[in-house]
């Protein structure tokens, strides 16, 4: 997981890349990097180390530009080093991607264009993206070059694009999550809304295949097929302030202390949809929770309190074993999928198969406009706000009050169900406040 950041507008793009850079941190580990359109060249500066150690050593603020890209890397294909460190380039210096995801066929790219006398300076998967745009440049133009690239790709991607003959900014996804945010004539392009909420609060999302290219304005089309995207801006609800430390040492104590909150705000539901979760959860006929990570662990402790509470049996599946069960699915089967970020691959991909068998899909999701609010029949938010940290905590809690609440619903005990988690939610501020102020 690596966090990339795109930039066009009027202000000093370094800047706003290293802002982005900050808040996105926590999606990379090893190495740093931008790239700035500077007149007619690519100034790129990048090395290993932490955000603020490298801006330390190379000072980010002194590249001059208004367009650009950044990348904050976890070491994937190649060691950890300088010239693996993204942005990559072409052989002529002119095209500049970050990449966030696994290039599949990378090696017999590589291959293929070192056969046509490209060199790589690089052991990554990413550095075929640039080399094999400038390939397609000779013969087709820019924008074209780059879609024929993205389909010759296969596995995962989100990428933003530089060249220094366009001086335009380029983003597209195939599973990994890229949102395009909308400010006042200035555009970002990011792994997470975190990476642009200080500057503006409008974003689209993007969903799979599609390519926004930017100019004055933004289009975004299908690459696949080359079809305009009419798309909706959606308003964030979280605040800049809530993507900050705020005085604690790190991110995973604050997002401890916050439960003191977190917790309330989950059980803000709204009646409708929720009465309607609880009813289609006691009509279905094979009922299943999918999610991934801590989020599966969520899942499991949910089963239990389905099956004692609500006297309901659930199967639990590891999103990415799910397709194994797709002969069980029917339309009379019910999918709970849960998820902080809405863009977790695997859960997504099993909700193709669900809906693929006529399965209905209500999802229980942290982030509004993410690609499985979108998937989904319906969906409840966790209300949790954004988590920063590694080590998940008021996210897990919140999925947690949700499924609670959903039980105690089913078996005709919602209002019980609400006292009970308030109960829970006073034990856990004093279990903080002592924590906090002992």
């Amino acid at each position: 997981m690596c966090g990339i950041i795109g930039y066009k507008g009027e202000r000093e793009a370094s800047q706003v890349l290293l802002d982005g850079l900050r808040k996105l941190e926590y999606r990379g580990y090893d190495s740093v990097g931008i790239a700035v359109l500077n007149e007619n060249q690519l100034i790129v500066k990048k090395d290993i180390g932490k955000v603020e150690e490298v801006n330390k050593k190379l000072n980010f603020l002194k590249v001059e530009g208004h367009t650009g890209i950044s990348h904050s890397r976890w070491a994937t294909h190649g060691g950890v080093t300088d010239l693996n460190a993204h942005p990559h380039l072409s052989c002529d210096n002119k095209i500049a991607v970050a990449h966030n995801g696994i290039i599949e066929n990378f090696e017999e790219l590589k291959q293929e264009l070192r056969d046509k006398g490209h060199q790589f300076k690089s052991q990554t998967d990413t550095e075929v993206i640039p080399h094999l745009i400038e390939e397609f440049c000779k013969t087709k133009p820019y924008e074209e070059s780059v879609k024929l690239t993205l389909n010759k790709l296969k596995g995962s991607f989100a990428v933003v694009i530089l060249n220094v003959d366009s001086n335009l900014l380029i983003g597209a996804r195939h599973c990994s999550p890229l949102v395009l945010g909308v400010g006042e004539n200035e555009f970002f392009l990011s792994s997470d809304v975190t990476g642009f909420l200080k500057y503006t609060n409008k974003a689209v999302y993007l969903d799979e295949d599609e390519m926004a290219i930017i100019r004055d304005k933004p289009e975004v089309i299908n690459f696949t097929n080359n079809q305009p995207i009419t798309k909706t801006i959606s308003t964030i609800s979280w605040s800049s302030d809530e993507a900050e430390k705020q005085g604690y040492e790190h991110f995973m104590l604050k997002e401890i202390h916050e439960q003191r909150g977190t917790i309330k705000k989950a059980l803000n539901q709204d009646p409708t949809k929720l009465n309607k979760f609880i009813r289609e959860i006691n009509n279905s006929f094979g009922l299943f929770f999918i999610a991934c990570g801590t989020a599966y662990h969520a899942c499991l402790t949910g089963s239990y309190i389905f099956s004692k509470i609500a006297k309901k049996h659930v199967n639990v599946i590891l999103a990415s074993e799910f397709p194994n069960y797709e002969h069980f699915l029917t339309d009379k089967t019910l999918i709970i999928p849960i998820s902080q970020s809405g863009e977790t691959a695997d859960v997504l991909e099993a909700i193709k198969v669900a809906k693929k068998k006529g399965s209905k899909v209500l999802s229980i999701v942290n982030v509004m406009g993410s690609s499985l609010t979108r998937l989904s029949d319906d969906f409840l938010l966790t209300n949790a706000g954004p988590e920063i940290a590694v080590a998940s905590t008021k996210a897990f809690t919140s999925q947690l009050t949700v499924l609670t609440l959903l039980a105690y619903g089913c078996n005709g005990q919602l209002e019980l169900g609400r006292q009970e988690l308030l109960k829970d939610s006073l034990a856990i501020n004093e279990m903080v406040d002592d924590l906090y102020f002992n």
